[in-house]
């Protein structure tokens, strides 16, 4: 039987990759620099390679979030602040919040039924902010965010101090929900709790998830069966 339920929150309940790409393009435009679809693509391979680089534990948090523009600002030859131009992304990431399709649906129907938490590794005031103005706040028990644990998922010590701040929390009884192998699935796999992995574009891969849906509203049903 399931009472716990961890959601990611990125590309799982909020559209980042919409987030990113709008708050990435305003961000260019913002210092004259070219925001065309190339240079905003650009941008997110290497925030993306840099994030899988950081859940490996090469680097530090915020080693990651300036030098992701450092590279972009390299590569563009532009002589911008790599900070500036941090701060103007992260003021605008955090007022872009965008639900994905049958997210707040499968909050409204299972959040009386189970206790719901978010389970996320970004910027601890972007996603704070982000929750706050999608209005899901009330749906979930407790945010866990790596920044105030002081650990990445997909470490098991992540994990470990959220289930620490739960009462009477069993490993037995949870699961985690999200759309990242490395992150979700294989953290949750290593810290004893079942995984289920979200899967929209039905992406082929080699892991081995507990569970797969490639819709949120598959979910109910899910949850109901374990």
């Amino acid at each position: 039987m399931i009472k716990y339920v961890f959601f990611d929150l990125d590309d799982t309940l909020l559209d980042f990759k919409r987030a990113e790409r709008e708050s990435i393009a305003a961000t260019l435009d913002e210092f004259g620099l070219d925001s065309g679809e190339d240079t905003v693509k650009r941008y997110s391979e290497i925030n993306d390679g840099l994030w899988k680089r950081l859940e490996r534990g090469e680097f530090t948090r915020e080693h990651l979030l300036s030098e992701r523009f450092r590279i972009l600002l390299r590569e563009l030859g532009s002589s911008v602040s790599a900070r500036d131009m941090r701060d103007a992304y992260e003021g605008r990431l955090a007022s872009s919040y965008f639900m994905l399709e049958g997210a707040k649906e499968i909050l409204d129907t299972i959040y009386t039924r189970y206790r719901l938490y978010i389970a996320s590794n970004g910027i601890l005031q972007v996603q704070r902010k982000r929750i706050a103005g999608a209005g899901i706040s009330r749906y979930f028990e407790n945010v866990f965010i790596s920044e105030e644990l002081g650990a990445e998922k997909p470490s098991e010590l992540f994990f470990e101090r959220a289930f620490s701040k739960i009462p009477g929390f069993r490993k037995e009884h949870a699961i985690i929900i999200g759309d990242s192998l490395t992150s979700d699935i294989a953290g949750g796999a290593a810290a004893g709790i079942k995984t289920c992995y979200f899967n929209p574009k039905r992406k082929a891969h080699n892991a081995s998830p507990t569970f797969e849906i490639t819709r949120l509203s598959m979910l109910e049903t899910l949850l109901e069966n374990l």
